[in-house]
């Protein structure tokens, strides 16, 4: 039998990540919207096919990194002159697939596609998600609820803790290994305050804003593919992390896969400010 528990939790970073699997923007405070956070994942990066890409096969998006100022996004990366993309504009409509999904966008034109091939040395183009185009997480894991997001992998929010990245830290450190950082793993969301992990189980997240309150909802765990092995500074691989994680942090509800942090939906709060710093109240269970 569960028996339900409240804790209380902090708003220690936030994260908008504009170009799908590109570097993060740390920010003090995030819009939030049906999707998610304010052009988080807005844009990404497909091949030739109109497949999407990231850093599992292209280490070195991790080095192209955003900049938001007024009304565009300024990117930036080694050996480049800078990209600048009107936060409202577009070129003519696509269609591409992110996972199992085709979805409507629209493409940034030759200038952004030439920017990234260069980069990245392959064929590529960048697009921007269709607003007007409905694509939902899955309802297995949502109860039902229809909840939307953008061309993040599933769900519109991703939420960590800085006790689960201390944990992790504390066993690299036992293998005479150096930390990392939480930008490995790509939250929108990190909590402090709470036990290492204790974001897997927490029911209902709730924050207060001055607008009133934000609640949101953890529904499944972040199965964590390569991509954190990946430094975001050098775009070097190490497999170490994906190593570590391995021995302690296999979930059964993932049918064995490596966890790290929980994707989590909107239950209500659209259009409200989130901000480093508020108060963040929980009900969790204990099985």
């Amino acid at each position: 039998m569960s028996q339900e528990s409240d804790l209380t939790a902090r708003i220690a970073r936030l994260f908008v990540y504009p170009v799908k699997s590109c570097a993060g923007i740390e920010v003090q405070d995030a819009l939030l919207t049906e999707t998610g956070f304010d052009l988080d994942r807005a844009w990404m990066v497909v091949d030739h096919l109109g497949e999407f890409v990231t850093q599992r096969q292209l280490p070195r998006m991790a080095l192209v990194r955003p900049q938001l100022k007024f009304n565009e996004v300024i990117l930036r990366a080694p050996g480049m002159l800078a990209l600048h993309l009107a936060v409202d504009t577009v070129e003519e409509p696509v269609r591409v697939r992110v996972w199992d999904d085709e979805v409507a966008a629209y493409d940034m034109g030759p200038i952004a596609a030439q920017w990234f091939s260069d980069f990245l040395g392959q064929r590529v183009r960048l697009v921007r998600f269709d607003p007007e185009h409905r694509r939902l997480s899955s309802m297995d894991w949502t109860g039902g609820a229809e909840a939307l997001n953008q061309f993040s992998d599933a769900y519109p929010l991703l939420v960590a803790s800085t006790a689960s990245l201390d944990l992790l830290n504390a066993k690299l450190a036992a293998k005479g290994r150096q930390p990392v950082g939480m930008e490995r793993f790509r939250p929108n969301i990190v909590i402090e305050g709470v036990e290492a992990h204790d974001e897997d189980r927490i029911g209902l997240l709730r924050i207060a804003t001055g607008d009133g309150p934000i609640v949101l909802r953890p529904v499944k765990p972040c199965a964590r593919c390569p991509i954190p092995n990946v430094d975001p500074a050098t775009a070097q691989v190490d497999p170490v992390v994906s190593d570590t994680l391995q021995a302690y942090r296999r979930s059964e509800r993932m049918k064995g896969a490596v966890t790290f942090a929980m994707n989590a939906i909107v239950v209500e709060g659209v259009d409200r400010t989130l901000r480093v710093g508020q108060a963040a109240t929980a009900t969790y269970s204990f099985g």
